[in-house]
């Protein structure tokens, strides 16, 4: 759940301030002329009450006039919100969700060593050490959280349901030393890591836990959460952090997040010390330093758990207890040593010297001025750089990779067999024999790989790329699988943004293969494309796009360097350097926009028209439900909108979008949460499930296409149109804080899981706002007007192809963009990505919603709307509304009313018709209030002027 900060409450203050004042005016009135108006000056008494009684029920009649219409007005959106019927999940609901989230995270765990077959465990009886086992990390913090509704299952319970039985003077030593886990949130981080010092374990707990069992597990917890990124140097500055020690400092000096700590390693000298037969399981989303496992040869098993929801650690009891068999593979390169990411070096804090000028405020730091962040990798992002890299000469792999990407262990063996490719009429296709070798069931995954011909100096191609993947069914021994294998050539084409700006399927040789992981070649065959094929005509466009690709961000390269393969990775040193530039362009300062300098009359075409308005019709939107984007019917229902129902559709699009009375548009919810249904208002929430690095992990399409569907049958359950989900941004750096909201280093893969989340809602009629569109994969500086700098065959190529996926296979019907500019353009107004790319190139129909708005300096309405934006994430009255009403701006309201509209009328709740309308409570009770006030007012004004003849008769006799 999110959190009130701050910023929210300011912001609603601002918002009725009008009427704030309003209300003090007529007060200050009243009592001035009940003060001014005394024996002195009017002396007649009679005339005197009169007027006293007069200026207060004037002053009645003010107040609530202005209460009304802070209600009916700046506050409406929050009021709906908060008294919405709580619709909650049905028991059905519940237990289908909760066994689906066990499976999920069934597969999704991922066995990286088994050293001596030492898993399953071999003894019932466990010590479990580590501070986290008894506070694991199940989910992120922010839009991730688990709702407090509904019961977790921890690791020890999961493991009790295994069968297995832990050591409860072990836990109960963790649960005396802290309780809970200190806060990683938006507003506020504090980054301890609670351990138990090794000098307090007593000897006689030792002794009594190896006569317990000579089988020892240990969890190392990491946590990550909106609004920070993971620090890289635990002694930085601000890093909130307490020691578990007086005797020593847990960190040294640029030591991070993402290594162990002092007194976890004095907790792993300890076990390994006392036991020979040690599993370690690491329970985060964000890869970890895992290279000190080689120093202790007690370590025999890793296991890598990522956050698990609600149910998912029952999963991790039966793997251990060998009840299921892993069969997850790493979404994610470990690396023995972060620092030498390819992206190190430029994911952080960076400010831009000169732009003081331009200043933000946002609830995380206050004041502040642009920043920027170069994506200098350019498309060598994760195991794309370590494998080329390693191909050319440029690092020493096994002294940099530990565990590949697509890496993962079983408790069986399989083997592979690659059958003959077919190329034709555009398809490579071929069969995978999967067998198991071994003497215990389960699941294996084919990964099909391909490696491009690759000119010096010509278009950057990685020398492995995952193009396919396929999971099998669950394998008895000596059982085989034969698996399919089918794609488009077009999948290997390269995206050449300097000379033919379109998408190129180079001619040569293409190495097609089966792997073990990103590094693990099985078996490979020769694909051979005899010329090259250049998308760039009507009739012959790259993934079915509906109008050839070209360039659309090459204002977006910046003045940077990018990493070239040419002549081994030449510019490696140079390329991935720190900035040493923290000064914009004077060309791009000059075009760069926010608050303090847009105007929306720069961009007004005086050759538009300006639309019909308010027109007569009863045209209604469940009139529209099924029908085509483009059909005229929805010509009539925009012609009957009046500018302010338009105005008020597009700004208080804040979880949920409001009613329009006249067209029969009843409002609709939408919720937060990437692994469940989160409503910040009525506090009713669904079933969390395992993160979207843990669904990466599973390799399994099906799985994540039924995590989808569950997110639609939760939302029936809670009357829930649409989902703030999934999150689709990719894993750039290990140290970004929404991780475990994201699924992959990969945009592959990524694209898979994605997709088939967002069909598997969309299915049930929930319209998926697939997130954060795009390039917003760092949490540090994200609303500070952040200028992301990229290649455009990155873009292309790495960070939407996700979102492209979820658009031409899933069916995406909603789209969140993000706070982060592209260039010096925000994504909010970006024309390029939400109007060519989005809609021209892929076809997509339906609302682009801005992220939380803020305002924060530079999120405006009117300009949102001119670049692609249809809707504000906005609960309060700030920059939200659209000021301009020129044709250009009411041609931008009308396009972006036709696509939210587009988008409600086939949600499930106009299945079936125009919904039922209830009225909110609160309006309600404003009636009520109303007429108690106008029987009021009208009952102390005959009395005033009652007694006021009453006085006068007085007087007279």
């Amino acid at each position: 759940m999110l959190g009130i900060n701050m910023a929210d409450v300011i912001n609603v203050l601002m918002s009725v301030l009008p009427q704030l004042i309003a209300i003090g005016v007529v007060l200050v009135l009243a009592i001035i002329v009940t003060v001014a108006v005394n024996k002195k000056t009017v002396a007649d008494t009679a005339t005197r009450k009169l007027i006293h009684s007069e200026s207060w029920l004037v002053f009645l009649v003010a107040a609530v006039v202005s209460v009304s219409m802070m209600l009916f007005g700046p506050l409406a959106t929050l009021l709906n919100n908060a008294t919405a019927t709580k619709y909650t999940l049905s028991e059905e609901t519940i237990s289908n969700a909760s066994d689906l989230a066990k499976e999920i995270q069934s597969e999704a765990i991922t066995l990286l060593q088994n050293t001596d077959d030492n898993l399953p465990l071999a003894d019932t009886n466990v010590n479990v050490f580590g501070w986290a086992s008894t506070n694991p990390v199940y989910g992120g913090t922010g839009s991730g959280s688990m709702n407090a509704n509904y019961e977790t299952t921890s690791i020890l319970q999961g493991m009790a349901e295994a069968g297995l039985t832990t050591n409860e003077e072990l836990s109960k030593l963790y649960t005396d030393y802290r309780a809970d886990r200190p806060v990683v949130a938006m507003a506020e981080q504090d980054w301890t890591l609670p351990e138990v010092p090794a000098a307090d374990y007593s000897q006689e707990l030792i002794d009594s836990a190896k006569e317990f069992s000579d089988e020892a597990v240990i969890v190392i917890g990491r946590v990550g959460g909106e609004g920070a990124d993971l620090p890289k140097n635990m002694k930085g500055e601000g890093i909130t952090y307490n020691n578990n020690s007086t005797e020593y400092e847990d960190f040294e000096d640029g030591e991070s997040f993402l290594e162990l700590s002092k007194t976890e390693e004095d907790m792993i000298d300890l076990v390994t010390s006392n036991f020979d037969k040690v599993t370690l399981i690491y329970n985060g989303a964000n890869i970890f330093e895992l290279g000190f496992v080689e120093n202790y040869p007690q370590i025999k098993s890793v296991l890598w758990c990522p956050p698990a929801g609600q149910t998912g650690f029952s999963a991790l009891g039966d793997i251990l207890a060998g009840t299921t068999n892993p069969s997850g593979k790493t979404s994610d390169t470990f690396v023995y040593d972060l620092t030498q990411q390819p992206s190190y070096n430029n994911a952080g804090d960076f400010k831009y010297e000169n732009m003081t000028e331009f200043p933000t405020e946002n609830f995380e730091e206050g004041e502040t001025s642009p920043a920027f962040v170069n994506y200098v990798e350019s498309i060598y992002v994760g195991y794309k750089y370590y494998e080329t890299a390693a191909d050319e000469g440029a690092i020493d792999y096994d002294a940099t990779v530990q565990y590949p990407f697509g890496y993962g262990l079983s408790y069986t063996t399989f083997s592979q067999e690659m059958g003959d490719v077919t190329y034709a009429d555009g398809t490579v296709s071929f069969d995978v024999t999967v067998t198991n070798t071994g003497d215990t069931a389960g699941k294996d995954v084919v990964e099909v790989y391909y490696n491009p011909p690759y000119t010096n100096g010509g278009i950057e191609k990685a020398s492995a790329n995952l193009v396919a993947f396929e999971k099998t069914d669950l394998l008895e021994p000596g059982d085989s699988e034969t698996v399919s294998v089918s794609f488009e050539d077009d999948d290997m084409a390269s995206y050449d943004d300097q000379d033919a700006k379109a998408w190129v399927l180079e001619a040569g040789d293409y190495q097609v293969s089966i792997n073990a992981d990103s590094h693990t070649v099985i078996d490979e065959k020769t694909v051979t494309v005899d010329e090259d094929i250049v998308y760039n005509t009507e009739d012959n466009t790259h993934d079915g796009d509906a109008v050839p690709a070209t360039n659309a961000f090459d204002a977006d390269r910046g003045d940077v360097t990018y990493l070239s393969r040419a002549d081994h990775f030449a510019n490696r040193e140079e390329a991935l350097a720190a900035p040493t530039n923290y000064t914009l362009s004077d060309e791009y300062k000059a075009q760069f926009r926010n608050e303090s300098n847009y105007d929306p009359a720069e961009t007004n075409d005086d050759a538009d028209e300006m639309p019909t308005t308010g027109a007569k019709g009863d045209v209604r939107l469940a009139d529209l439900t099924g029908k085509e984007y483009d059909d005229p019917l929805w010509d009539e229902l925009l012609d009957q909108l009046t500018f302010d129902e338009m105005d008020t559709l597009i700004a208080n699009g804040g979880y949920g979008t409001p009613a329009i009375e006249s067209i029969g548009k009843i409002q609709l919810t939408d919720v937060d949460g990437p692994a469940s249904l989160n409503n910040n208002f009525t506090q009713v929430g669904s079933i969390g499930f395992p993160s979207s690095t843990s669904v990466a992990c599973t390799w399994n399409k099906d799985l994540a296409k039924r995590f989808g569907e569950g997110i639609g049958d939760m939302a029936h359950d809670m009357h829930v149109a649409g989902w703030y989900a999934p999150a689709m941004n990719i894993h750039r750096n290990a140290f970004a804080g929404r991780t475990f909201e994201y699924f992959s280093e990969d945009g592959v893969l990524s694209a898979a899981m994605a997709s088939q989340q967002v069909t598997g809602a969309e299915s049930k009629g929930v319209y998926a706002f697939m997130k954060h569109f795009a390039l917003n994969d760092q949490e540090t500086n994200r609303l500070s007007m952040l200028c992301t700098w990229s290649t455009e065959q990155a873009i292309r190529e790495i960070y939407l192809k996700p979102f492209e996926a979820s658009v031409k296979d899933g069916g995406a019907g909603a789209v969140m963009s993000s706070f982060n500019y592209i260039g010096i353009e925000w994504a909010g107004s970006h024309s390029g990505l939400l109007n060519t790319v989005l809609r021209d190139e892929w076809g997509f129909r339906g609302m682009v919603l801005s992220d939380y708005f803020g305002g924060f300096g530079y999120m405006q309405a009117d300009r949102a709307i001119r670049g692609g934006t249809d809707v504000m994430l906005a609960t309060t009255d700030i920059t939200n509304h659209i000021t301009d009403k020129s044709a250009t701006s009411m041609q931008a309201m009308r396009t972006a009313t036709h696509n939210i509209l587009y988008t409600a009328a086939n949600s499930w709740l106009y299945a079936d018709g125009e919904p039922a309308v209830e009225v909110p409570i609160w309006k309600t009770i404003t009636y009520v209030v109303w007429g108690v006030t106008a029987v009021l007012f009208v009952g102390l004004e005959i009395l005033a002027i009652k007694r006021f003849m009453d006085r006068k008769k007085a007087a007279k006799a």
